[in-house]
Protein backbone atom coordinates (compact mmCIF):
# COMPACT_ATOMS: atom_id res chain seq x y z
CA UNK A 1 0.00 0.00 0.00
CA UNK A 2 1.28 3.48 -0.86
CA UNK A 3 2.22 5.72 2.04
CA UNK A 4 -0.63 8.05 2.96
CA UNK A 5 0.14 11.74 2.20
CA UNK A 6 0.48 13.90 5.31
CA UNK A 7 -2.52 16.20 4.77
CA UNK A 8 -4.42 17.65 7.71
CA UNK A 9 -6.85 20.40 8.65
CA UNK A 10 -3.98 22.88 8.38
CA UNK A 11 -4.02 22.24 4.61
CA UNK A 12 -7.54 23.69 4.32
CA UNK A 13 -8.14 27.39 3.76
CA UNK A 14 -11.63 28.38 4.92
CA UNK A 15 -12.56 31.46 2.91
CA UNK A 16 -15.98 31.97 4.46
CA UNK A 17 -18.84 30.06 6.08
CA UNK A 18 -22.48 31.08 6.38
CA UNK A 19 -25.59 29.43 7.78
CA UNK A 20 -28.23 29.21 5.05
CA UNK A 21 -30.89 27.32 7.01
CA UNK A 22 -31.62 26.92 10.71
CA UNK A 23 -34.53 24.69 11.65
CA UNK A 24 -34.71 21.28 13.31
CA UNK A 25 -31.31 20.83 11.64
CA UNK A 26 -28.87 23.37 10.17
CA UNK A 27 -27.23 23.84 6.78
CA UNK A 28 -23.93 25.69 6.53
CA UNK A 29 -22.45 26.93 3.24
CA UNK A 30 -18.66 26.57 3.06
CA UNK A 31 -16.33 28.32 0.63
CA UNK A 32 -12.84 26.83 0.90
CA UNK A 33 -9.70 25.63 -0.79
CA UNK A 34 -7.59 22.62 0.14
CA UNK A 35 -4.12 21.43 -0.69
CA UNK A 36 -3.98 18.84 -3.46
CA UNK A 37 -1.89 15.68 -3.45
CA UNK A 38 0.66 17.24 -5.82
CA UNK A 39 1.32 19.94 -3.19
CA UNK A 40 -0.34 23.10 -4.53
CA UNK A 41 -3.57 24.61 -3.20
CA UNK A 42 -6.59 23.76 -5.31
CA UNK A 43 -9.33 26.08 -6.57
CA UNK A 44 -12.10 27.48 -4.39
CA UNK A 45 -14.97 25.05 -3.91
CA UNK A 46 -18.48 25.74 -2.61
CA UNK A 47 -20.28 23.10 -0.55
CA UNK A 48 -23.45 22.99 1.55
CA UNK A 49 -22.98 20.88 4.68
CA UNK A 50 -25.83 19.33 6.63
CA UNK A 51 -25.04 20.07 10.30
CA UNK A 52 -26.98 17.38 12.12
CA UNK A 53 -24.77 17.09 15.19
CA UNK A 54 -23.01 13.97 16.42
CA UNK A 55 -24.66 10.76 17.61
CA UNK A 56 -24.15 7.59 19.62
CA UNK A 57 -25.75 4.18 19.14
CA UNK A 58 -25.70 0.87 21.00
CA UNK A 59 -26.26 -2.73 19.93
CA UNK A 60 -27.73 -4.25 23.08
CA UNK A 61 -26.80 -7.86 23.85
CA UNK A 62 -27.97 -10.28 26.54
CA UNK A 63 -25.14 -12.82 26.83
CA UNK A 64 -27.11 -15.17 29.08
CA UNK A 65 -30.09 -15.45 26.71
CA UNK A 66 -27.82 -14.92 23.67
CA UNK A 67 -30.26 -12.36 22.24
CA UNK A 68 -29.84 -8.97 20.56
CA UNK A 69 -32.25 -6.08 21.14
CA UNK A 70 -33.56 -4.05 18.20
CA UNK A 71 -36.12 -1.33 17.66
CA UNK A 72 -38.38 -0.41 14.74
CA UNK A 73 -39.59 3.10 13.95
CA UNK A 74 -40.70 5.39 11.13
CA UNK A 75 -37.91 7.39 9.49
CA UNK A 76 -38.78 10.44 7.33
CA UNK A 77 -35.46 10.17 5.46
CA UNK A 78 -36.32 6.61 4.46
CA UNK A 79 -39.77 7.80 3.38
CA UNK A 80 -38.20 10.48 1.17
CA UNK A 81 -35.80 7.92 -0.31
CA UNK A 82 -38.71 5.77 -1.53
CA UNK A 83 -39.44 8.33 -4.27
CA UNK A 84 -36.20 7.33 -6.01
CA UNK A 85 -36.18 4.62 -8.73
CA UNK A 86 -34.07 2.35 -6.52
CA UNK A 87 -37.02 1.39 -4.34
CA UNK A 88 -40.43 -0.12 -5.00
CA UNK A 89 -43.82 -0.26 -3.32
CA UNK A 90 -42.70 -3.21 -1.20
CA UNK A 91 -40.14 -1.10 0.66
CA UNK A 92 -41.09 0.44 4.00
CA UNK A 93 -40.03 3.67 5.75
CA UNK A 94 -40.24 1.78 9.07
CA UNK A 95 -36.68 0.64 9.76
CA UNK A 96 -35.16 -2.00 12.01
CA UNK A 97 -32.43 -0.23 13.96
CA UNK A 98 -30.48 -0.14 17.19
CA UNK A 99 -31.00 2.45 19.92
CA UNK A 100 -29.35 5.79 19.17
CA UNK A 101 -29.49 9.47 20.02
CA UNK A 102 -27.96 12.88 19.36
CA UNK A 103 -25.13 13.97 21.67
CA UNK A 104 -26.08 17.23 23.34
CA UNK A 105 -23.53 19.86 24.41
CA UNK A 106 -21.52 18.62 27.37
CA UNK A 107 -22.74 15.03 27.10
CA UNK A 108 -20.56 11.94 26.95
CA UNK A 109 -21.47 9.48 24.14
CA UNK A 110 -21.70 6.59 26.61
CA UNK A 111 -24.19 8.54 28.74
CA UNK A 112 -26.28 9.20 25.62
CA UNK A 113 -26.74 5.53 24.78
CA UNK A 114 -27.57 4.68 28.39
CA UNK A 115 -30.27 7.39 28.40
CA UNK A 116 -31.64 6.45 24.99
CA UNK A 117 -31.78 2.75 25.91
CA UNK A 118 -34.27 3.63 28.64
CA UNK A 119 -36.28 6.08 26.51
CA UNK A 120 -36.46 3.99 23.35
CA UNK A 121 -36.44 0.44 24.69
CA UNK A 122 -37.08 0.53 28.43
CA UNK A 123 -33.90 -1.48 28.81
CA UNK A 124 -31.03 -0.37 31.10
CA UNK A 125 -27.51 -0.91 29.76
CA UNK A 126 -24.86 -2.34 32.04
CA UNK A 127 -21.35 -2.62 30.55
CA UNK A 128 -20.36 -0.91 27.30
CA UNK A 129 -17.67 -1.63 24.74
CA UNK A 130 -16.83 0.92 22.04
CA UNK A 131 -17.03 -0.55 18.54
CA UNK A 132 -16.01 2.45 16.43
CA UNK A 133 -16.30 6.18 15.88
CA UNK A 134 -16.95 6.91 12.22
CA UNK A 135 -18.16 9.63 9.86
CA UNK A 136 -21.66 8.85 8.59
CA UNK A 137 -21.85 10.85 5.33
CA UNK A 138 -18.65 12.92 5.06
CA UNK A 139 -19.39 14.10 1.52
CA UNK A 140 -22.22 16.32 2.74
CA UNK A 141 -22.61 16.13 6.51
CA UNK A 142 -20.44 16.68 9.58
CA UNK A 143 -22.22 13.94 11.55
CA UNK A 144 -20.16 11.25 13.25
CA UNK A 145 -21.36 8.16 15.09
CA UNK A 146 -20.04 6.58 18.28
CA UNK A 147 -21.01 2.92 18.03
CA UNK A 148 -21.18 0.68 21.11
CA UNK A 149 -22.16 -2.81 22.16
CA UNK A 150 -23.84 -2.96 25.56
CA UNK A 151 -24.73 -5.73 27.98
CA UNK A 152 -28.40 -5.88 28.96
CA UNK A 153 -31.01 -8.15 30.50
CA UNK A 154 -33.44 -8.86 27.66
CA UNK A 155 -35.82 -11.05 29.63
CA UNK A 156 -38.43 -8.28 29.91
CA UNK A 157 -37.86 -6.52 26.58
CA UNK A 158 -41.16 -5.87 24.82
CA UNK A 159 -43.77 -3.25 23.99
CA UNK A 160 -43.75 0.27 22.59
CA UNK A 161 -41.58 3.15 23.77
CA UNK A 162 -40.35 6.65 22.91
CA UNK A 163 -41.06 10.21 23.98
CA UNK A 164 -44.58 11.33 23.05
CA UNK A 165 -43.51 14.98 22.95
CA UNK A 166 -41.00 14.10 20.21
CA UNK A 167 -43.54 12.09 18.22
CA UNK A 168 -41.67 8.83 18.83
CA UNK A 169 -43.48 5.53 18.35
CA UNK A 170 -40.91 2.77 18.81
CA UNK A 171 -41.38 -0.99 18.86
CA UNK A 172 -38.75 -2.96 20.74
CA UNK A 173 -38.05 -6.65 20.15
CA UNK A 174 -35.29 -9.26 20.28
CA UNK A 175 -33.60 -11.40 17.66
CA UNK A 176 -31.18 -14.26 17.87
CA UNK A 177 -27.74 -13.37 16.50
CA UNK A 178 -28.30 -15.82 13.64
CA UNK A 179 -31.53 -14.06 12.65
CA UNK A 180 -29.79 -10.68 12.84
CA UNK A 181 -26.95 -11.86 10.60
CA UNK A 182 -29.50 -13.20 8.12
CA UNK A 183 -31.46 -9.92 8.20
CA UNK A 184 -28.32 -8.04 7.18
CA UNK A 185 -27.53 -10.55 4.42
CA UNK A 186 -31.10 -10.44 3.05
CA UNK A 187 -31.30 -6.63 3.16
CA UNK A 188 -33.99 -6.48 5.84
CA UNK A 189 -31.69 -4.22 7.86
CA UNK A 190 -30.87 -1.26 5.63
CA UNK A 191 -29.03 1.34 7.71
CA UNK A 192 -25.29 1.53 8.35
CA UNK A 193 -25.83 2.50 12.00
CA UNK A 194 -27.14 -1.04 12.57
CA UNK A 195 -25.25 -3.02 9.92
CA UNK A 196 -21.78 -2.00 11.18
CA UNK A 197 -22.34 -3.15 14.80
CA UNK A 198 -24.05 -6.38 13.73
CA UNK A 199 -21.13 -7.32 11.47
CA UNK A 200 -18.70 -6.39 14.25
CA UNK A 201 -20.71 -8.51 16.69
CA UNK A 202 -20.51 -11.48 14.34
CA UNK A 203 -16.75 -11.60 14.97
CA UNK A 204 -16.91 -10.75 18.69
CA UNK A 205 -19.93 -12.72 19.87
CA UNK A 206 -18.13 -15.57 21.62
CA UNK A 207 -15.63 -13.24 23.29
CA UNK A 208 -18.40 -11.01 24.63
CA UNK A 209 -20.52 -13.92 25.77
CA UNK A 210 -17.60 -15.35 27.69
CA UNK A 211 -16.75 -11.94 29.17
CA UNK A 212 -20.25 -10.75 30.03
CA UNK A 213 -22.46 -13.71 30.85
CA UNK A 214 -23.57 -14.06 34.44
CA UNK A 215 -24.53 -17.74 34.22
CA UNK A 216 -21.45 -20.03 34.11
Amino acid sequence: MDKKPSLSVSDVDLIRKETTHQGYFRIDHYHLRHRQFVGAMGPEISREIFERGHAAAVLMYDPDMDLLVFIEQFRPGAYAALSSPWYNENQSPWLVEIVAGIIEDGEDPADVVRREAIEEAGCPVDELELISHYLVTPGGSSESMFSYCGRVDASDVRGFHGLAEEGEDIRVFTMTPEDAFKAVEMGSIQNSMTIIPVLWFRHNRERLREKWRRVP
